[in-house]
């Protein structure tokens, strides 16, 4: 088999084609990809757990931390201990953190045109690759 009839490669070129589409997008913002779909989750579902908020993104605590550290650091989002169980750290989104989303829908609507997909194709990829996804959580793990 060639390398480009490979879904493996499909998948892993298309991601770099989505960063190099959305990084002078989101450096305007002063955003990393990953900063910006966390800040996506807590836009709509806002003071997460950090382990909440790691499996929506699929991301280790161990990752996630530095990520939110420099997002607090850019006063989006609050990191506070939970007030009924210690362990627990909470993020909500700041004031700040909020007004972001309305600069956010312009770079979601950028890229959106980008692919130059209608919304039914779109929704139908998304599906297939959340299937795909779900289909190989399983696999590789020891």
């Amino acid at each position: 088999m060639k390398l480009d009839e490979f879904l493996c490669f499909a998948v892993y070129s298309a991601n770099h084609a989505f960063n190099r589409v959305y990084q002078p997008l989101l450096q305007k913002l002063n955003l990393t990809y990953p900063q910006f779909i966390a800040m996506i989750v807590l836009w709509t579902e806002d003071n997460l757990t950090v382990g909440e908020l790691g499996g929506k993104l699929f991301l280790q605590t161990n990752t996630l931390t530095p990520m939110l550290k420099r997002l607090e650091a850019l006063e989006y989002i609050e990191r506070r201990r939970d007030g009924t169980d210690e362990r627990q750290v909470r993020i909500k989104l700041t004031t700040k953190g909020r007004k972001l989303q309305a600069k956010a829908s312009d770079i979601i609507c950028s890229v959106r045109s980008a692919t130059e997909l209608e919304d039914k194709q779109m929704a139908q990829m998304v599906r297939d690759i959340g299937a795909l996804r779900h289909s190989l959580a399983g696999h590789g793990r020891s």
